[in-house]
């Protein structure tokens, strides 16, 4: 039984950190790639519907997207998708191909870039120490009952302890990565 809890707590933390890693990949550090475009959706025949589903994204080089609707009449919707979003992305349409140039991160928004960062690593730990909360609570539960002894109780937290300490530890690891990619020039 403290091993279910265990290990329950252990995949939920590693689904924080997935999900951290998630989110920082779509903070925009200069480089162009094709996740940058992932919440754009637009209108297909009455349907949202995301973008990379009516078109091809790809990379041209590292500040240039490329985006190959595959319907012609789909170009102009696309381009009016992508100049709404909040991206600040302003796409050159020629033909049936759109290029995108990034334009180049300013010290300001670079700063306001790692913030964010930081914020996004503080909500990851907190989600981690409610993981470790919830674990800890089980155990007194469990504690409460009589089915565990104290000494097991004890050895249990500090097992999910020690899960915490590294998850956090990758928390940090992770934080630090991007804030130096964010902070390149």
């Amino acid at each position: 039984m403290l091993n279910e809890i265990q290990q329950d707590a252990q995949n939920r933390m590693n689904k924080s950190v997935t999900s951290l890693k998630g989110a920082f990949s779509k903070i925009r550090a200069g480089r162009a790639h094709p996740s940058l475009l992932e919440q754009i959706h637009v209108d297909y025949y009455g349907s949202m519907v995301p973008l990379s589903q009516v078109a091809n994204i790809s990379v041209e080089d590292s500040h240039t997207l490329k985006v190959s609707p595959w319907e012609k009449d789909m170009v102009a919707v696309i381009e009016k998708a992508i100049m709404k979003s909040d991206l600040g992305l302003n796409p050159q349409t020629m033909g049936q191909v759109m290029h995108i140039p990034l334009p180049p991160l300013t010290q300001e928004r670079r700063g306001e870039l790692v913030k964010v960062v930081k914020d996004e690593a503080e909500q990851a730990k907190v989600a981690i120490r409610n993981i470790r909360r919830d674990a800890n609570s089980d155990f007194k539960e469990l504690l409460k009952e009589k089915e565990i002894s104290e000494d097991e109780a004890r050895k249990a937290e500090d097992d999910i302890q020690k899960i915490t300490d590294a998850h956090i530890k990758e928390i940090e690891v992770k934080l630090g990565e991007k804030e130096n990619t964010l902070l390149e020039i």
